[in-house]
């Protein structure tokens, strides 16, 4: 097979089309640049639960004489020193424990007033109100489950806390993101290769007389059908490349520069250039084979040579 004629081909299928070539390459762009998104979503998602998760500790707040007038979980009265000597031993005792810190109220009231200085309710809160805890780090997050059971409605304990409940929630919020954007970049895959399977029947239309000429000279079905599929893989192509230029520019406007999240959220561990630039060769050999796969199979049942 001769390189130039195919690569003729190709361009003059590409002319002839180009509102329909433009089309599927703006639908191809957008569709993988979705599903890159997605990709670099669940990666982000998952980046911030190893970041996170080794951060959290659960918290053991403690009955004292206020809880003990007005909190049901409170009614045996506050906590005693024996009480709290006995919670210290066996959170000593679990194997899930890492360490251990124990906060006066005085320190509560302090991170308190650092945190909520500006509260109009600051100044009805005093010292003695604010209850004592055991701040507990464990070796592993996901065994949290472990310390609640344990101390959960123990005399003495108010409630048993897991800083890891507010983090589900916005990690499922961002995974509901990532679902969506999913689902997004499904629609527009149907889209994209509907456009793609009407772009291959027009063009093999509008060069039918050509392909008949070419059968009856003895030309393969493949011979014939390259042009076609080759076209489409690199309309494809072109949409891939968009895609990963939409993806490096998101990184670089949303963490970088333009919206800067990167300096602006310090507490928040953003995935690097590694991880996106890990995700264009996929996006690319998806941008090229999908369009031709679709054009394949589009020819077998369309072409009539």
């Amino acid at each position: 097979m001769r390189a130039q004629f195919v690569l003729s081909e190709i361009g003059v299928g590409l002319r002839r089309n180009l509102t329909m070539t433009i089309a599927v390459v703006v639908s191809v762009a957008l569709s993988l640049a979705l599903f890159g998104g997605s990709l670099l979503m669940r990666e982000q998602v998952d980046t911030m639960k190893g970041f996170w998760y080794d951060k959290v500790n659960v918290s053991i707040f403690l009955c004292n004489k206020h809880d003990a007038e007005i909190d049901p979980a409170c009614t045996k009265g506050a906590v005693t020193k024996e009480q709290k000597d006995q919670i210290e031993r066996d959170l000593k005792n679990l194997p899930v424990v890492d360490t251990i810190t124990f906060e006066t109220s005085d320190q509560a009231y302090k991170h308190y007033k650092e945190d909520f200085g500006d509260s109009p309710l600051m100044g009805s809160i005093t010292p003695d109100q604010m209850p004592e805890s055991f701040r507990v780090k464990l070796k592993d997050p996901e065994k949290y489950q472990v310390v609640t059971t344990a101390f959960q409605g123990r005399p003495g304990v108010q409630e048993v806390q897991d800083q890891r409940d507010t983090l589900e929630n916005l990690f499922g919020l961002l995974e509901g993101a990532s679902v969506a954007a999913l689902s997004l970049m499904a629609l527009m895959l149907v889209v994209a290769l509907m456009l793609i399977v009407n772009t291959v029947r027009v063009s093999a239309f509008s060069r039918r007389r050509e392909t008949g000429i070419m059968r009856l000279v003895g030309a393969s079905g493949f011979y014939i059908q390259a042009p076609f599929i080759m076209e489409a893989a690199v309309a494809g192509l072109i949409g891939g490349v968009v895609a990963c230029g939409l993806m490096l520019l998101g990184r670089y406007f949303l963490i970088d520069s333009g919206l800067d999240l990167g300096a602006k959220l310090q507490l928040i561990d953003f995935i690097g250039w590694d991880a996106v630039l890990t995700k264009l060769p996929l996006v690319l050999a998806i941008g090229l084979l999908m369009p031709a796969l679709a054009a394949f199979f589009a020819l077998r049942k369309y072409l009539k040579v």
